[in-house]
Parts: structure tokens; C-alpha cells; sequence
């Protein structure tokens, strides 16, 4: 598969289990947390969905495209492992991640401390969506959309 076949891929399937899970994280109480924000696309489309919710973003930088970038105080600036452990216990209905690299020591290194965080933000039942593996005894995994292939994305429910 081609890079832009596989960027395509992940892409769709980010799209489409947000939207898959949106009714249920709209019945939760609690901010949505982005962990990388990026460009803002997909911060733009957690806002499209969530009009009424908090949405704050985290990265290293803000090069997100004009119109996505978050509001005064919603983006969070300097390394996410660092940054969103301020963040642990604020009882998130979604915390979304796609900070994978596609380098497996660079991913082995995040998975290090990514799961702990998604998990620590996240309220009870709250969704955690994400395009790396979250192994943690506080997460049970949840099956995907149809259009989405086994382990390309990932979504949990905190217990």
C-alpha cells in the first residue's frame, strides 16, 4: 500500500469512528481533549461535532491552519507527556490521540506513557480514541466500525 493509501486509510478511519462514537460522548459529561493537534483538522471536525463541548488540543507547537486553530486557553503548548498530565482527573467524555509516528521506537517510546494519560483524563465510561495500541488495566477495548480494519484505530471506554 502506498503512503498516501495508508495516510487515506487512517484518516477515514479516524472520521469515522468519531463520528461513530459522537451520540454517545454527547450523553457524557466533560471536555473532549485532542492530543495533537497538528494542522486542526481533526480538532476542526471534533468541534463540528461537539458544538457545545470544550474541545482543547495539545502539541509541541501551534502550526494548525488559521481557522482551526483553538480558542484562547483550549490549546496547550510543549511535550503532550508532559503537558496533558496536568490534565489527569479532569473527567474527559473523548480524548482522542493520533501522535503515532509509524517509526516503532519512537511509538514503543510514546506507548510508554500515552495509555496512563488517556486513561488518567478520561471520566468513567468516557471514550478514549486512538490510531496507537492503548494497553491499560483502566481501558476495555471496543469493537470498530465496519469500515474501519482490525488495528488501524483503536477505541476504549474508561472503566
Amino acid at each position: 500500500m502506498s503512503r498516501l493509501d495508508s495516510f487515506i486509510r487512517r484518516l477515514t478511519a479516524q472520521r469515522d469512528i468519531l463520528n461513530a462514537v459522537a451520540d454517545e460522548v454527547k450523553t457524557l459529561d466533560g471536555p473532549v481533549l485532542e492530543l495533537g493537534l497538528g494542522n486542526g483538522r481533526t480538532f476542526d471536525h471534533l468541534r463540528e461535532l461537539f458544538p457545545d463541548r470544550r474541545v482543547v488540543a495539545f502539541d509541541r507547537a501551534a502550526h494548525a491552519f488559521g481557522s482551526s486553530m483553538p480558542e484562547d486557553g483550549n490549546l496547550v503548548l510543549g511535550e503532550i507527556k508532559d503537558t496533558a498530565r496536568d490534565f489527569i482527573g479532569i473527567g474527559a467524555a473523548l480524548a482522542h490521540a493520533d501522535i503515532g509516528t509509524g517509526y516503532e521506537d519512537k511509538d514503543a517510546a510514546t506507548l510508554t506513557w500515552l495509555p496512563e494519560i488517556m486513561a488518567g483524563v478520561l471520566s468513567s465510561r468516557g471514550l478514549a480514541v486512538s490510531g496507537l495500541p492503548l494497553d491499560h488495566a483502566d481501558l476495555d477495548a471496543l469493537p470498530l466500525p465496519s469500515s474501519v480494519k482490525e488495528g488501524r484505530y483503536f477505541i476504549y471506554r474508561r472503566r
